[in-house]
Formats: C-alpha cells, structure tokens, sequence
C-alpha cells in the first residue's frame, strides 16, 4: 500500500471539513489555500457559487510591502487585506475554513490579521 502524500492528507482533512462547513449568503466562508511561497483567501457563498472578495499575497499592493509572501508577516497582512474588502462589501462575520492545513503559523497569523481588522468567526 502506498504511502498518502502530505497533500492527500490534507485533501483528506478539506473534505471531512467540508462536509458540515458551508457558506450562506448571511455568513460566507473564508477560504485559506497556501502554497510554499504565498497565501491566498476568498470569502465564497457557497449558496450561489460566487467568490465575494477575495486577498493573495500576489496582489500588487500587498506585493509593494511584502515582496515575499510565504511568511507570518504576509498573511497577517492579507487577513487585513480580506477584512477591508469583506468589510467593504457589508460582509462582518464568516465561516473560516483552514483548507485542511493545522491551525498554526501562517493560517493563524492570516485569521488575527482578519480578526484585528474586524471579521468575526
């Protein structure tokens, strides 16, 4: 029997978590997906299908600040980033789905940076 692959295991955990996680269009879900390098969230109603807003650690004004993207100190700055626009739009209280990755580091910075900058979850 093969051994899973790190991703397998964490598709694995996505999945188990997504069967009980959904978004609304009263409370959406805040997607998390990282790679080694950069940071990426969306905030989806799952109801309709429709990415609301969503913040990456490529876009060009958190790229200015923040060359690199695939530490604490960028995704506390896209949790800001995600917090304004969903703020923006009259979204104040999501879903948050880690995307199967543990809640620590990166993950977390990213969820106080939102939570600093008023989402609630």
């Amino acid at each position: 029997m093969a051994k899973q692959s790190r991703n397998d295991k964490r598709l694995a955990r996505h999945r188990r978590v997504r069967r009980n996680l959904s978004g609304t269009p009263q409370k959406p879900r805040m997607c998390v997906y990282k790679s080694l390098r950069n940071i990426s969230v969306q905030v989806i109603d799952d109801v309709s299908g429709h990415t609301l807003v969503a913040a990456s650690s490529l876009d060009k004004d958190i790229r200015k600040d923040k060359p690199y993207g695939g530490n604490k100190d960028a995704a506390k700055v896209v949790g800001e980033s995600i917090a304004k626009k969903a703020l923006a739009k009259g979204i104040e209280e999501v879903a948050f789905d880690r995307g199967g990755y543990l809640y620590h580091g990166r993950v977390k910075e990213l969820a106080d940076g939102a939570r600093g900058a008023g989402l609630r979850f």
